[in-house]
């Protein structure tokens, strides 16, 4: 569970510095691997699976995100979002429950207090709708 914990970080790492940066995903992926960088797999197909359904992704956070625009969500809050709604659609292998607890963990140490919430939230009710199970979501937001 480490290993993958690891590499949804490094995949937010490369999504939000695509997103600061404007930058291809690819690119910022490919220049890490270049400066010899290791880029577990599980990363690069969240990259790659977040920039190939990347409308779809915010169309639903749009949906789902009360009172808040996507582009308006701070960047780190909408990165680690995207990562965890392609997961949620895309990856059958990962538990909702992990899925939702590994991006309200990343959303408290990396964002704001009050983030870890903002993301339960989101990350709840789209379970909810896809008629997932999300047990233990609601006590890891702080």
């Amino acid at each position: 569970m480490g290993s993958r914990r690891g590499a949804r970080r490094t995949a937010i790492d490369v999504l939000f510095q695509a997103d600061l940066t404007r930058a291809d995903p690819a690119s910022v992926l490919g220049g890490r691997v270049a400066l010899g960088e290791h880029v577990d797999p599980f990363a690069r197909e969240l990259v790659e699976g977040v920039v190939a359904r990347l409308g779809e992704i915010d169309d639903i956070l749009a949906s789902r995100a009360e009172g808040w625009a996507v582009e308006r969500m701070p960047s780190v809050d909408r990165t680690i979002l995207r990562v965890a709604v392609f997961e949620l659609l895309a990856r059958p292998d990962v538990p909702p429950s992990v899925a939702i607890s590994e991006a309200v963990q990343a959303a408290n140490d990396l964002s704001t207090d009050d983030s870890g919430r903002f993301v339960n939230g989101v990350l709840g009710r789209l379970s909810r709708e896809l008629g997932a199970p999300a047990e233990g979501a609601g006590g890891a937001g702080r």
